[in-house]
């Protein structure tokens, strides 16, 4: 009878230890997936600020088209000009349907898919990927890349060649 309750409160045990981590993980899943949430609402609302606040102060963001930036200030100054690009053409972001996520101690990687909609009609499809770090009990984005899913428009056609210049007339 000792044996058998010695084995149940063994497996409880490993059970319990093994069960712990993954509600940690999910816990910090669910709030990974609340931050790049509240990230699309404050692009969309054209808050470079709280965007901004979303990274790591030594963060990189690589965004298409653009060099990295690096670092608290390089980062809110993109981001403010994406935001600006955004409203000048009259276009919103919304979350995929996409949403993978994995937490591995205080480091995660968090993939999705986004929409470009523009009065009501999606304009553009992409996907994105962060890198984020647990510190002080805050899940920052350490590095953060998206891009596209249209291929890029051809290249415009290069003009044709100048016509030659007429011929003089021979001198009489």
């Amino acid at each position: 009878m000792k044996v058998s309750k010695k084995i149940a409160l063994l497996a409880a045990s490993v059970f319990w230890f093994a069960a712990a981590p993954i509600a940690v993980a999910a816990d910090d899943a669910a709030t990974i997936r609340a931050n790049t949430e509240a990230w699309f609402k404050a692009f969309n609302a054209g808050n470079a600020d709280a965007v901004a606040a979303s990274y790591a102060a030594d963060a990189v963001v690589m965004a298409p088209g653009a060099p990295p930036a690096s670092g608290s200030a390089a980062i809110k100054q993109l981001i403010a000009k994406e935001i600006a690009g955004a409203k000048s053409g009259g276009v919103s972001l919304a979350q995929g349907k996409m949403n993978d996520l994995a937490v591995k101690g205080d480091m995660a990687w968090h993939a999705g898919t986004y929409s470009v909609i523009k009065d009501g009609t999606t304009v553009d499809t992409g996907a994105y990927m962060e890198v984020l770090r647990k510190k002080g009990g805050k899940w920052l984005i350490v590095r953060d890349i998206w891009n596209s899913s249209t291929p890029p428009a051809p290249p415009a056609a290069a003009p044709p060649p100048p016509a030659p210049a007429p011929a003089a007339a021979p001198k009489k």
